[in-house]
């Protein structure tokens, strides 16, 4: 099982978007997918059309009271994918917790619980856009981060302080953790700023930057108000074949990536 926590500390560059449709993507060519909704908002349980009177558990059940996470898990409707969804009882999660044992390792305890032989080949964790004890959770429980980055201009000011984060929680909390790669989102071939943002990311970070580029698409903003991935909504949009595209580079990195680490 594979653990990547799908981050960015800067709002609106396609975290929850790239969660629902990466997820949505890895199912579809056959991979068994749990996408954790650690964002109070809930906007990837919501966007995958699961509503608030069917998630009888949540992952705020997992973490305060640490129940198991078959329990809380729903199936959606995309076969393959499985969701433990969001509560806004997890915005007071820090302050409930306290100084309560393990309290930055409540998730992947909760993970672990699944056994030797998990259920999912990957678990994609859609962090919340600030640096929390939730986001410090998904750091802790993750093998690696996947970062959204959007094609402007702050947003690489916001992926300066994210590395300096998951090198602060590599140090104190997950030795493990790496980034595993950065994938531009919204990309608008029409504005000269978008080109030089890649250039700029890429010339940074080389091979870190997934050659997958998500275009900006109106049918992938459409899809969340149905309840749907976008890959659902309309397959053929530019934006549904940039996000297969995407799961299928993620396969082939991690295919090369484990003898490696072996």
């Amino acid at each position: 099982m594979r653990v990547l926590a799908i981050a960015n500390q800067k709002g609106g560059v396609g975290k929850t978007t790239t969660a629902i449709n990466l997820g949505t993507a890895l199912a579809a060519i056959g991979m068994r997918v749990l996408l954790v909704d650690l964002d109070p908002q809930g906007n990837a349980s919501t966007g995958l059309g699961v509503p608030k009177v069917d998630r009888e558990s949540s992952l705020y059940d997992v973490i305060v009271d640490q129940r198991p996470i078959g329990e809380a898990a729903v199936k959606t409707s995309v076969p393959g994918l499985s969701l433990l969804p969001s509560d806004p009882d997890l915005s007071g999660v820090e302050i409930e917790l306290g100084h309560a044992e393990r309290r930055s390792y409540r998730l992947r305890d909760a993970l672990q619980g699944l056994g030797d032989k998990p259920v999912y080949d990957y678990v994609l964790i859609d962090c919340p856009p600030s640096l929390n004890l939730l986001t410090v959770n998904a750091m802790s429980a993750a093998d690696a981060v996947l970062v959204p980055l959007q094609c402007e201009f702050f947003a690489l000011e916001g992926l300066s302080q994210l590395m300096r984060t998951i090198d602060l929680v590599r140090g104190s909390l997950n030795p493990r953790l790496n980034l595993q790669g950065i994938v531009l989102t919204m990309f608008d071939k029409r504005n000269a700023l978008s080109g030089h943002v890649e250039k700029d990311v890429r010339q940074h970070f080389g091979h870190l930057v997934y050659d997958t580029v998500i275009p900006r698409n109106v049918r992938v903003s459409e899809a969340p108000s149905f309840g749907k991935p976008a890959l659902i909504y309309d397959v053929r949009c530019s934006g549904s074949q940039a996000y297969i595209k995407l799961a299928k580079e993620l396969v082939t990195r991690e295919k090369t990536r484990k003898p490696q680490a072996a």
